[in-house]
């Protein structure tokens, strides 16, 4: 069986991170492929190397050099090199990456640069022969991932190297220039490496040892999550538990590959096992895991009869449009609607929002509603067990916490509920206590 590895910022943040990389490695044959990430924190208040290379961007932008961000870059990767004493000319490297982002002024290729060189290390520090994504992950003309054309490739490359080490977070845009995936898509370019050369197990190595029921700022020691659906997993990374960037289920689950994460700090660790589907044994499978985002603003209108206004909904989704808006929720009742989406920043925009509502869609009345907080409880158990949303409700009534929106989807797998900003931590706090605190 073929294991891809993946490997996150922390396990590639310093010499002796990635030594506990090079011994996991290692320590079973079936780990052939490895895609890694840019170096992250070493320490609290430290700052990331992708982070580190946006300012290098920003600062080509105004002087047309980064000489004084790209040598903080090059402090943290010489470093190093050094510490792990390979054969590689780190400074010829660099000098080039350098050059290269002052020529293309990119900021996608500026970014990208982090996963490129964190690979050539660990590439000559594991012996591993080196395979640029550039030249792997294909992207469309929509930014989206080209499949046909980045799963053949991969193929090949797998049927002429037996091992391999590929940076995460770019590939190839249709123009031929680098385009990377959103922020964390060294997760996805795992996902994507394992599809396409077959992988019986993805392994996402990173800090924790696997998913937490929520999270542990908010709960302590809360219960650790060991089996979870790809479905599931979807709902929770989307609602902030950020261990597994969300999108990079798809290229595994068409694959039927299960996800294993693991933690590169504590490898004996069981960890989490993401799978297709799970079986609902008994009463304390009901809720999987709960996970919650804020800083959310709810428009909510009323209108006698609105429900045989042909269009009623459309045209309120086009205004936002108008306004670049992506909206989150959209409940609804027979003459009631809100939409829910992030905080706007400027007051302005959400002032001409709301004025184009009043004029557009002549409501009775119109409420906004900022600073609210979403939490989902997400389960594949709640479908089949009749009282879960009495409990959940019944268990936030005890708390004194004010329930502003609810919101169920369609598959029965998560409640999501709006409540004040203020009462975000409680709420999670009384469902966890709820749902997995054995009274």
């Amino acid at each position: 069986m073929i294991k891809v590895c993946k490997f996150g910022g922390t396990s590639m943040a310093d010499a002796s991170a990635i030594n506990k990389v090079k011994d996991i490695i290692f320590s079973d044959s079936e780990r052939k492929y490895v895609v890694v990430s840019a170096p992250g924190k070493r320490f609290s208040g430290d700052i990331k190397v992708t982070d580190l290379l946006y300012d290098c961007y920003y600062e080509v932008l105004s002087n047309g050099n980064c000489k004084i961000a790209f040598a903080k870059v090059r402090e943290r990767f010489v470093q190093i090199a050094k510490d792990l004493k390979i054969d590689l000319d780190i400074n010829a490297v660099l000098d080039e990456t350098e050059k290269d982002i002052v020529k293309f002024k990119s900021e996608d290729f500026t970014a990208s640069r982090g996963e490129y060189l964190s690979a050539r290390i660990v590439s000559s520090y594991l012996g591993f022969p080196f395979i640029d994504a550039f030249d792997t992950i294909y992207f469309d003309l929509n930014g989206n991932l080209d499949e046909q054309s980045t799963y053949e490739c991969l193929e090949e490359y797998a049927q002429n190297y037996e091992t391999a080490v590929f940076p995460g977070f770019y590939g190839r845009g249709i123009k031929g220039f680098v385009k990377t995936f959103s922020r964390g898509g060294s997760d996805i370019t795992g996902a994507v490496v394992a599809r396409g050369v077959d992988a019986g197990v993805y392994e996402n190595w990173t800090d924790v040892s696997g998913f937490m029921a929520c999270d542990p700022r908010i709960v302590e020691n809360p219960k650790r999550i060991k089996v979870i659906s790809y479905k599931e997993l979807r709902e929770l990374s989307y609602m902030g538990a950020s261990v597994l960037h969300s999108e990079s289920v798809f290229p595994v689950r068409s694959g039927n590959i299960p996800i294993h994460i693991k933690n590169t700090f504590a490898p004996d660790d069981e960890g989490t096992m993401i799978v297709p589907n799970v079986e609902i044994h008994n009463e304390s499978d009901i809720v999987t895991g709960i996970a919650g985002k804020k800083d959310f603003t709810v428009i909510s209108l009323e209108k006698s009869m609105m429900n045989s206004e042909v269009g009623f909904a459309l045209r309120l989704l086009t205004i936002l449009k108008k306004h670049n808006i992506s909206f989150e929720h959209m409940p609804s009742g027979i003459d009631t609607v809100s939409v829910v989406f992030q905080n706007i920043d400027e007051d302005d925009v959400l002032r001409q929002v709301v004025e184009e509502i009043k004029e557009i869609l002549k409501p009775n009345s119109i409420n906004v509603y900022k600073d609210i907080a979403l939490v989902a409880t997400v389960g594949h158990g709640m479908i089949y067990n009749i009282g879960t949303s009495a409990r959940l409700f019944k268990a936030l009534a005890e708390k004194q916490i004010n329930v502003r929106l609810i919101d169920q989807g369609s598959s029965e797998l998560n409640i999501i509920v709006g409540v004040s900003t203020d009462d975000f931590d409680e709420c999670i706090k009384a469902i966890y206590d709820e749902f997995f605190i054995v009274k």
